[in-house]
């Protein structure tokens, strides 16, 4: 069995409200989970009940993102201090064959117009796959 962690990385350069903070987090984890659970081929099988969230049970063998949906949903978030490191993190990622999601907001409500890449987000993996790309950074 695995242990599965999502790891969400902000850039804290940019000084965004909290309430954006929690938006771009949001459509990080959301689209890289999508994308995890497409590429597993196992969209079918999300089920909601109540406030709980899972996959079906299936004679699929085990992997980091069902362990992940079984055993608490563990996301933590750090934090880089550019766009250059927040680009950086996402081709280690890339390089590593790790699913990540990479924001970039339109610049509707904060950053004068211009489109910004906010944060990214890892697929749910285990410590690691993932610790070489992001256990350097700081808690957020």
């Amino acid at each position: 069995m695995y242990t599965a962690k999502q790891m969400i990385v902000m850039r804290r350069d940019l000084k965004m409200r909290k309430g954006k903070i929690a938006a771009q987090a949001g459509h990080a984890c959301v689209t890289v989970t999508l994308m995890a659970l497409e590429r597993e081929d196992r969209l079918s099988q999300i089920r909601t009940q109540g406030d709980w969230v899972g996959l079906v049970p299936s004679d699929a063998p085990a992997t980091p993102l069902s362990d992940w949906f079984e055993k608490g949903v563990a996301k933590i978030c750090v934090y880089v201090d550019s766009e250059e490191a927040l680009l950086e993190i996402d081709r280690k990622a890339k390089e590593a064959g790790i699913l990540s999601a990479l924001i970039c907001d339109a610049g509707m409500t904060e950053f004068h117009g211009q489109p910004t890449y906010t944060c990214l987000a890892l697929e749910p993996q285990t410590a690691d796959r993932v610790d070489p790309i992001t256990g350097d950074l700081p808690l957020y």
